[in-house]
Order: structure tokens, then sequence, then C-alpha cells
């Protein structure tokens, strides 16, 4: 599990290598490099034509160059991977959104909160009012099987509603497919439920017309980026940014280009 998992990357970054040391902002600065970590999806980054694009990915390039730094993006689709190297040394930064809990906010220094979001389940449409297979609420998620991506933070709170509603709830997570692979393999009939981001969901709903995302899985949230506890001044930087650039008029433009109106 992903929250369990956190300890043991701490563990990992105390022990870091000497040829894999954690940088804080001045190490970065000198380097004149900033290695961020982003998952590959159709919101955080993605291929537009022969570009890339994506709410995360232009937000830390308008970082990196306001900074005058280049920045190296490392795809990593694995939440837990990202975790690690964030742990390790290998990333400078975790430039993906994380939800602001407990549990990552005693092993990491996270960012002032840049959207808000929430997982829902994605399923298809109703065949008739009375579709068995159709879930309306978190209550008839007992005994169901939920496709995830492996070691996305969704589990936990997969794991905590199934104690909510008193029963057990299936989690299969999958290694070798992202959200928008699994959202495909329902709207076609190879799975019957996933869980993912209502982000990426909404974006694929758009191009696949028979699947439903209107349950809720979890609550509203925060979401940050994080950094290694041993990068203070990177952090401290980034906020300043951020506080500054959430206010400006090419901020408004990036989140509404990826976002719409919603108030995220």
């Amino acid at each position: 599990m992903t929250i369990a998992l956190v300890t043991l990357f701490t563990r990992k970054e105390k022990a870091a290598r000497p040829d894999n040391p954690i940088y804080d902002y001045a190490d970065i600065a000198i380097k004149g490099v900033l290695r961020a970590a982003l998952e590959y999806n159709s919101v955080s980054m993605f291929v537009d034509g022969d570009t890339l694009s994506g709410f995360d990915y232009e937000l830390i390039k308008a970082f990196a160059s306001s900074h005058g730094l280049q920045v190296t993006i490392m795809p990593e689709m694995s939440f837990d991977k990202r975790l690690e190297g964030l742990a390790s040394g290998t990333f400078d930064i975790l430039a993906n959104e994380v939800p602001v809990i407990s549990p990552l906010k005693d092993s990491f220094l996270l960012t002032t909160p840049i959207v808000l979001k929430k997982e829902v389940l994605v399923q298809r449409k109703a065949t008739s009012p009375a579709d068995p297979m159709f879930v309306k609420s978190q209550l008839s998620l007992a005994k169901r099987t939920l496709h995830v991506v492996k070691g996305s933070p969704a589990i936990l709170r997969i794991r905590n509603l199934g104690d909510e509603i008193a029963d057990t709830i299936y989690v299969n997570e999958v290694e070798k497919y992202g959200p928008e692979q699994l959202i495909a393999m329902v709207a076609h009939g190879d799975i019957d439920y996933a869980v993912c981001d209502e982000g990426i969901a909404r974006a694929a709903a758009d191009s696949m017309p028979q699947i439903d995302i209107s349950t809720d899985i979890s609550f509203t949230q925060f979401y940050a980026w994080a950094v290694n506890k041993r990068s203070p001044a990177l952090l401290d930087s980034l906020n300043t940014w951020l506080n500054h650039f959430k206010q400006s008029e090419e901020y408004r433009k990036i989140h509404q280009q990826y976002f719409g109106k919603r108030e995220w």
C-alpha cells in the first residue's frame, strides 16, 4: 500500500548514495537543472502534436523559466516509484499532484495546495433503471472489484471506504496500464470498474460517451507538489512563486485550458 511504503522510502532517503545526493535550491541553482518527476496522463503531461503539454508540465516549466533553470522531465507512471525517487534523490521535485494527507506530510515537504480534486468511479452507463452492474452509491461497491493503477493514492481511500460501508471492496492494482487505458478497458467491456482522477476521467468521457463517472470515491481534497524533507529552501522558492503565479493572468489561462471553468 502506498502509505505504508512512505516509511520505507524515508528510510532509504537516510541511506542515499553519495553519488545520488539530495539537492536543495542552492545546489539546483548552481547546476542550473531541476529534475522533475511527472506522470504521463491527459491532464498532467502529454504529447500534443510534436510538443509536450499538460497542466503540471506548463507550471513546472514556468517556475523553472522564472528562476533561470532548465527542467529535466523524468516521466514515471508509478506513484510509489515517484515517492521512492524523491526520497532517494533521483528527483528534486514530484510535480504531479500529491494528496495533502498526514502520512505524506510527515515524510515529505508539500507545497501550498495547487488544485482541488477527487477520485471517481468509472463504469459503463446503465442499460436499464435496474441494471445490477451499475453502481449508484458507495454502499453498492460491496464485493465489487475496482481496478486502479498500481500504487495509486486512491487505494488508501478505497480501503477506508470498505471500513465505512462495513464490507469488502476488492482492489486490483494494474501495473502495465495508466488511467486512460483503464478507462478505455471499462468502455470496451474488458473490465467493469476503474477508479481514477476526476480530471482524467472527464477528459476521457468526451470521447467515450458510454462511460459514467458520476459516482464519487473520495471527497474533494487538496493536492500539492512534493519535495524532499532535506530541501526546505526549494519548498520556500516554490511556495513564494506559486502564491504569486496563481494570481496571474497566465495561470488563469493555463487553469482554464485544462480544467475549464471548474474551481479546482
